[in-house]
């Protein structure tokens, strides 16, 4: 039988708006550790502005409205009540696209993307193609979260979206983007589900990052071990500590909205193109509608399952197995790992497209979304959909 699709509109209570604005104003700061800005983590001077903006200037409801412009739906999957975006496409030929956010993200990191993916000849992008797009908020993650419900690493999550559109929604073939989580879930359908996809596009590339130490190592494989090395010490805390102890911090973030703030805006001056000051690259109002999703959703906590699923589980794609759906991949300057393409040929046997951008960085949809749009049609257009 299939699965009853309900429209959704977002509508969070007046009284938890007035709880957070109560707990904003109650805040107590920490002290800035000595060194350089942002160099023990979010910096203590840039995070006031962003607080008082909070405070005085952000305003919820109109975040709320510009997500409500978009159709929206719920449906039940594997117990889970999944929330999505269906927007139809505007072109002669319409190709369905899953489109899948990561971690700290959310649906809000695609309300500038949509509507390019859409009806991109409005925006000046001379193709035969548009997008019907598909952007689920990630099962355990902002809309697609209740409280105390079951936990998914990678594998379910994508069997989970896989079903959304094959099982749910009616389409047997269709294309896919996705960076961070998204690229990891992307890369899992694509191997698992090769015949339903026409070509996965990625922004970031889901490369095992454990070698045996036992064999030889080549060149690619060396230079993409010494990036891993080289952030693992200074980049990887958050992962080390949201992979084994998720529970222990999602009582703190669950219970400080400015507690959230830092620990996910940091990632917003760490992963972007941002020349020292993160608003350079992602406003202060779509950065806060980003976070609060994860306050009113309370969805935090669930959003580290992932990474502790990974940490007890082989990687998604078995070792010697490769993905041979046609790849697109667009590397921008600012992402965490860029590997060789010689290394990733090695894992997307038939990568059509690799492009390098000249600036950005991991949250692409958020920072470039024309950028990202285009190299999209570039890829997809030569294929045969």
């Amino acid at each position: 039988m299939m699965n009853a699709i309900r429209p959704f509109k977002l509508e969070i209570k007046e009284e938890e708006i007035k709880d957070l604005n109560s707990r904003l104003l109650n805040t107590r700061l920490p002290d800035q550790a000595p060194g350089e800005p942002w160099k023990t983590g979010t910096d203590l001077e840039w995070f006031k502005k962003l607080l008082e903006f909070w405070k005085k200037d952000f305003d919820w409801k109109n975040s709320e409205n510009k997500l409500n412009a978009f159709p929206q739906f719920k449906t039940l999957i594997s117990d889970i009540d999944v929330h999505f975006l269906h927007c139809e496409g505007q072109g002669n030929k319409n190709i369905p696209l899953l489109l899948m956010h990561g971690w700290p993200g959310s649906v809000f990191e695609f309300l500038d993307l949509i509507p390019i993916l859409t009806n991109p000849k409005k925006f000046g992008i001379n193709t035969d193609i548009a997008f019907t797009v598909i952007a689920p908020s990630l099962p355990g993650f902002g809309l697609s979260f209740e409280a105390f419900q079951k936990r998914f690493g990678v594998e379910e999550i994508a069997d989970c979206l896989l079903d959304l559109m094959v099982n749910v929604l009616g389409y047997d073939k269709f294309c896919i983007q996705g960076g961070d989580w998204g690229s990891m879930i992307g890369t899992r359908i694509s191997y698992k589900y090769p015949d339903q996809i026409l070509g996965l596009h990625l922004n970031m590339l889901a490369l095992r990052r454990d070698y045996d130490p036992e064999r030889n190592i080549l060149p690619d494989e060396q230079d993409y071990i010494d990036q891993i090395k080289k952030w693992r010490p200074e980049g990887m805390g958050y992962q080390a500590i949201q992979g084994s102890r998720p529970q222990t911090l999602a009582y703190a973030l669950s219970d400080s909205p400015s507690g959230l703030a830092a620990w996910i805006s940091e990632k917003f001056y760490e992963w972007t193109d941002c020349r020292g000051n993160p608003e350079n690259s992602i406003s202060f109002d779509k950065m806060l509608s980003n976070i609060c999703l994860y306050w009113f959703s309370g969805a935090i906590g669930s959003s580290f399952w992932p990474y502790y699923a990974r940490n007890r589980r082989p990687w998604f794609v078995p070792n010697g197995e490769t993905i041979s759906v046609p790849v697109g991949y667009c590397e921008f300057p600012k992402e965490m790992l860029k590997p060789k393409k010689t290394l990733a040929e090695k894992t997307y046997i038939d990568i059509r497209r690799w492009s390098k951008m000249e600036q950005g960085g991991h949250f692409a949809a958020f920072e470039n979304p024309e950028v990202l749009a285009k190299e999209m049609f570039l890829f997809f257009s030569e294929l045969d959909l």
